[in-house]
């Protein structure tokens, strides 16, 4: 039987890192009374589905350019102690204009594609969010994906504190 993560507007669902920036492990973690469900994926997973989010809300006119904007609130913090039910090796994300529902849906296993079969096939995470808290969760994201290590200014890859060794100053440290 496939095991199938099914939260309908969760009190919480929130993306967040364990680790130190250089070293960030990132997960999402849907939240529903007790029911706590956390699954790994990578940092540029992530922005691909905040961007989609975020691209889909201006689309449906759901916001102007200007009205995208995180708060300055505190980002939420995961619930911890948690377990990795599984890694994200495939995300799709489908908006319901009839019940103007957003349904992201994160699955584990080797399939680079969603399997829709319900009766067999690897984990998954279904989450369905009014689109104001999906927007949300893209704009944290954002700000999340930020607070790691600050880019090279010649080529923009990610700075270890003692610098990089950067492909446009032809292998020298920066």
């Amino acid at each position: 039987m496939r095991e199938i993560h099914d939260f309908e507007f969760p009190e919480r669902f929130i993306a967040g890192t364990v680790g130190m920036p250089g070293e960030r492990t990132f997960y999402l973690q849907a939240i529903d009374g007790r029911r706590n469900v956390s699954v790994a994926l990578e940092k540029n997973q992530l922005a691909i589905l905040a961007e989609r989010i975020v691209a889909l809300c201006k689309e449906l006119k759901m916001g102007k350019a200007q009205d995208l904007k995180r708060n300055n609130r505190p980002l939420p913090q995961l619930l911890t102690p948690f377990s990795e039910e599984f890694r994200i090796v495939a995300l799709s994300l489908t908006w319901n204009a009839q019940t103007e529902q957003l349904i992201i849906e994160a699955q584990g296993g080797e399939e680079s594609e969603i399997v829709e079969d319900i009766d067999t096939g690897p984990p998954l995470l279904r989450v369905t969010l009014a689109m104001e808290t999906a927007l949300g969760f893209a704009l944290d994201s954002f700000t999340l994906i930020s607070a790691g290590r600050p880019p090279c200014q010649f080529c923009g890859a990610p700075l270890d504190p003692q610098g990089h060794v950067c492909p446009r100053a032809n292998g020298y440290r920066r």
